[in-house]
């Protein structure tokens, strides 16, 4: 049985920015149900203490350079045995709202100094020197918050291997040289080969660099962050390790996200009762304040206001919205021009138009069954999740080909059609053009209720739970514990073959 220590700034239900936390929240109960002892290690946030008020402390300890001690407490993982090992240090974590900004949206301004310190209790528990009594066999680190964890790891002997997962590279944790000074870090990571990048401190190195494997959550975005577009810099790097670096597609909490038994929608329905998917459309026109209309298209959109995700493609494409037989309802929250765009469109035409500011798990759950479509044209996406959350409730994909998108969406074509294997609407430039036609296709097989009903289908027969990706996580994992023993094999011959020779 495999010890695994997964490294994650969140998770779901404890707390939840993005995508990174439904990972975390799901990924480490698939692994356990194959047979992995698996433990979270998060930082123990303020809103994560309000929750659970009578938490235990299993270690307590003091870290050069920390005033104070540090302790580590735990809770467990809703619906299951995964134990959640919280990082307890109050004057770095035990702050309210977001984990990363402040309530005006800026970074917190000692970011660097509290994943670091989280990194450096990571590496403490990783060779069994925090008090726990446990001591895993592999660290699965993610994104920057995490990613000095393999550096300092590379640092110590008699540490365990690492895998580093790339959630997003846009998001590097870069601070100044300066910041470098104060952390307390060894002096050889000072190096464009280690977590030097142009006169920057950058955290995200300390993975990409030095874990023993790296991978990220789709196969296509594997390949996209090898090139100039969205390698941010670090192309070249991601190229020199790409025989270690390789994609997983994430899966879904098929508990949380299924029809048939969601609790958050107005109908539960399966894709033997479909009409009853018509229940949550009109029940989401009417939350959205929209004309109660069976028959008109209605998309759907979640996310973050921002260009990443293409919101400045549905904004122009709102604009010309009373040419088409289509309603939208929007959920996100971002950017405050994208805000403010959209409330304005909005109030201009509310016969077709509906935009709610903020994020609601409740409202996410119902747009995803009660759209017929849902729209993600992302210039890029890693993965995504909502696109999965849409094929398995029905409601039709239209996503830019890219990413996870392009890894999970078939497009509509006569001979996907034909073969039974379409799921979505694929268009392959991020403009508002391509994504008008996308919605114009779209349009014309909604007149067509058998094909549309097929392509509804097929999308919910799609298979992607936690189980697959699971099983490709712990192959992954076998593969870096077996390349492990090869090393310390070979190092120990080398010690045997030095003592026989003298050298």
């Amino acid at each position: 049985m495999s010890k695994i220590l997964f490294a994650t700034s969140e998770a779901h239900p404890l707390i939840k920015t993005g995508g990174l936390a439904d990972v975390a929240g799901a990924l480490p109960i698939a692994l356990q149900n194959l047979g992995c002892d698996i433990r979270i290690v998060l930082p123990a946030y303020g809103d994560i203490l309000k929750q659970y008020k009578s938490l235990k402390t299993v270690a307590e300890f003091y870290l050069s350079g920390t005033a104070g001690k540090i302790g580590v407490r735990a809770v467990q993982l809703n619906r299951s045995k995964v134990k959640i090992l919280l990082v307890d240090y109050p004057a770095a974590f035990a702050r309210k709202g977001n984990p990363y900004v402040d309530e005006y949206g800026e970074p917190w301004p000692d970011n660097a100094e509290r994943f670091a310190l989280f990194c450096k209790v990571i590496q403490l528990i990783a060779i069994d020197r925090a008090g726990l009594g446990w001591k895993p066999d592999l660290i699965h680190c993610n994104d920057w918050q995490s990613a000095l964890v393999p550096a300092l790891l590379n640092q110590t002997p008699g540490a365990p291997p690492s895998l580093f997962t790339i959630h997003n590279l846009a998001y590097q944790g870069l601070f100044p040289q300066s910041t470098f000074n104060t952390l307390g870090l060894p002096s050889t990571l000072w190096t464009p080969h280690a977590l030097e990048f142009h006169g920057q401190l950058s955290f995200i190195k300390g993975g990409l660099v030095f874990a023993d494997r790296i991978n990220t959550v789709s196969v296509q975005y594997a390949k996209e962050i090898q090139t100039p577009a969205l390698g941010y810099g670090l192309e070249g790097l991601l190229q020199h390790r790409r025989h270690a670096l390789s994609g997983i597609v994430n899966g879904i909490d098929d508990i949380a996200w299924n029809p048939q038994t969601d609790k958050l929608i107005s109908q539960n329905y399966t894709s033997t009762t479909l009409s009853k998917k018509k229940v949550n459309k009109l029940a989401l026109q009417k939350l959205y304040k929209l004309p109660a209309n069976k028959d008109a298209l209605l998309l759907g959109f979640i996310g973050r206001l921002v260009e990443q995700k293409g919101i400045d493609l549905i904004i122009e494409l709102l604009k010309s919205i009373k040419q088409l037989p289509i309603q939208i309802c929007l959920l996100g929250t971002g950017d405050k021009i994208y805000q403010q765009a959209l409330s304005h469109i909005a109030k201009q035409n509310p016969e077709q138009i509906s935009f709610n500011l903020g994020y609601s798990e409740k409202l996410a759950h119902q747009i995803e069954a009660g759209a017929d479509i849902f729209l993600m044209p992302s210039r890029f996406e890693p993965c995504g999740l909502n696109q999965l959350y849409s094929l398995r409730y029905g409601t039709v994909p239209i996503v830019h080909n890219v990413g996870g998108l392009a890894d999970t969406v078939i497009d509509t074509t006569p001979e996907t059609i034909k073969n039974n294997t379409a799921t979505g609407f694929v268009f392959n430039q991020p403009t508002v053009k391509a994504l008008h036609q996308s919605i114009h296709r779209a349009l014309e097989i909604y007149g067509e209720p058998k094909t549309w009903k097929k392509l509804v289908k097929t999308g919910m027969k799609s298979e992607f739970t936690w189980d697959k990706s699971a099983k490709d996580y712990l192959h992954l994992y076998q593969k870096i514990l077996k390349e492990q023993n090869i090393k310390q094999y070979n190092s120990y011959q080398n010690y045997q073959f030095n003592e026989r020779t003298g050298h």
